[in-house]
């Protein structure tokens, strides 16, 4: 019989996930597999449940929660045998519509069993991950407009996640109203690099801005690379512009944006930056590694999510 052990977060979206749980691991149970839940009481503490999920050599960790949760999940199981199951039930859910999965809300509180059953078989591939310094990322990398309302903003309690997507607008709009952006100097493989930017993401999926943009539409989960977005500008006006072109799909020819496929990267700055990965605070720094770690997460892939294998 198979193994594996469900980490939910009960803080997680705009409604408790919690009293669903027992029908996630009935499930589960029904398809052949022995399962354990496990409540999270903090993303270090979600880690920790994660690495002991590896260590025990359970075949699965299925993680209940939002892209924030997702990430302390993969930071846990990374270099591990045991593999990712993403039953999607945050705010964002950014990770969810890159896999063509529906996230759980109080609406369609079905998906989440649905989302169990479509996993319970699903074959189970090797996936990159990104290192920024010590922390994984499944999903973006970020420095620069994003980071610092990121960093404004959370954590939020969750009566804030009903006006999740008019708090973000709101406080990105108030920062890059007052922000003139930082002067990086890049090296990625054998590119130098050194400007004034907004933005600065490195991103290992297709989606961003709350998966509103197609950011990298090329990208891969098992290419071996990620691709570093940089973002010219320095006043609010650059910042709408940008805003537009990301969602419309034209900054892929804007004069504004620059993409570089790398394997290893490294940023500096004369003073230091706020960080953001998959939408979480990482403090600041005045240098950053940004790295793949190729085929090094397992991963239960959804049907939909097939195409974001390159094969």
């Amino acid at each position: 019989m198979r193994s594996a052990v469900i980490i939910y977060n009960p803080a997680a979206g705009r409604f408790s996930v919690k009293p669903f749980i027992k029908s996630v691991v009935k499930t589960l149970k029904t398809a052949g597999w022995k399962v354990d839940a496990e409540a999270t009481k903090s993303g270090e503490h979600t880690v920790q449940l994660a690495r002991q999920a590896a260590v025990e050599k359970k075949e699965a960790a299925f993680a209940i929660g939002g892209d924030g949760t997702i990430g302390n999940v993969v930071n846990g199981l990374i270099d591990s045998d045991t593999a990712l199951g993403v039953l999607p039930a945050g705010t964002a859910n950014v990770w969810s519509a890159e896999l063509g999965m529906r996230a759980f809300t109080f609406g369609n509180f079905w998906e989440l069993k649905r989302n169990a059953k479509l996993l319970a078989n699903a074959p189970c591939y090797a996936v990159d991950v990104g290192m920024c310094n010590d922390v994984s990322f499944m999903m973006w990398a970020g420095i620069g407009l994003d980071a610092m309302t990121i960093h404004t903003i959370e954590p939020r309690i969750r009566v804030e996640k009903f006006f999740a997507f008019t708090e973000f607008t709101t406080q990105t709009l108030m920062q890059a109203a007052q922000w003139r952006g930082v002067k990086l100097r890049l090296w990625a493989d054998d590119v130098e690099v050194e400007g004034q930017y907004i933005v600065a993401v490195a991103t290992n999926i297709r989606h961003y801005l709350g998966g509103l943009s197609n950011l990298s539409p090329e990208a891969y989960l098992n290419d071996g690379l990620l691709d570093m977005w940089l973002f010219s500008g320095s006043h609010l006006g650059d910042a709408l512009r940008l805003a537009y072109e990301m969602m419309s799909g034209t900054h892929v020819n804007s004069d504004m944006a620059r993409k570089i496929t790398f394997t290893s990267l490294r940023i500096e700055a004369d003073s230091p930056f706020l960080i953001q990965t998959d939408g979480e605070p990482r403090g600041s720094a005045q240098q950053v590694e940004i790295k793949v770690k190729p085929g090094a997460l397992k991963m239960l892939m959804p049907p939909r999510g097939m195409k974001l294998l390159k094969r």
